[in-house]
């Protein structure tokens, strides 16, 4: 499959609470938490559509970050379970990075699941480090939150190689 990122809407409301509550369940954000984030200015909202297919959304995430702030948090990332393993929430996550470093962040920070290690584990190649645990923050399952920090390094400009 392939997707196309473009700047999420408050007109993409439905089909990304339809991910939500499919992906998180008891976790999942309201229908007006995720609508007061679609349309606030400090939020970056992406969602990923797939080329051929308007409409059919496989993926989304969110990010905070007021213009100027040092700090941005990963709101949330979600891909559909028939999309993932292909790329897709790296691709997300890498786009939300450059956008918290255009907004002048330096830090970016997110809370993941610990009972989710797919998801940790794409944090940690990313260069996430724990920094800190929500004891049973996740409710009503009780599970621990894991805190991760990324420390959002310089783009790196090399040359370009001619063959």
């Amino acid at each position: 499959m392939t997707w196309q990122l473009r700047r999420a809407s408050a007109a993409d409301l439905g089909p990304i609470m339809e991910l939500e509550t499919g992906t998180f369940g008891t976790d999942a954000w309201s229908s007006d938490a995720m609508l007061g984030d679609l349309v606030n200015a400090q939020c970056y909202y992406l969602v990923a559509e797939r080329v051929g297919f308007p409409g059919i959304i496989d993926g989304y995430a969110g990010l905070f970050a007021p213009q100027g702030a040092h700090e941005g948090d990963i709101q949330t990332i979600a891909v559909a379970e028939d999309a993932r393993r292909g790329g897709l929430g790296r691709t997300l996550m890498q786009a939300l990075i450059g956008e918290a470093r255009k907004r002048g962040a330096i830090e970016v920070f997110l809370e993941v699941r610990a009972d989710n290690p797919g998801a940790k584990n794409l944090y940690d190649t990313l260069g996430f480090e724990e920094i800190a645990v929500r004891v049973a923050y996740y409710q009503p399952d009780g599970v621990d939150a894991i805190v991760m920090r990324l420390r959002i390094p310089e783009p790196q400009l090399r040359p370009a190689m001619i063959p």
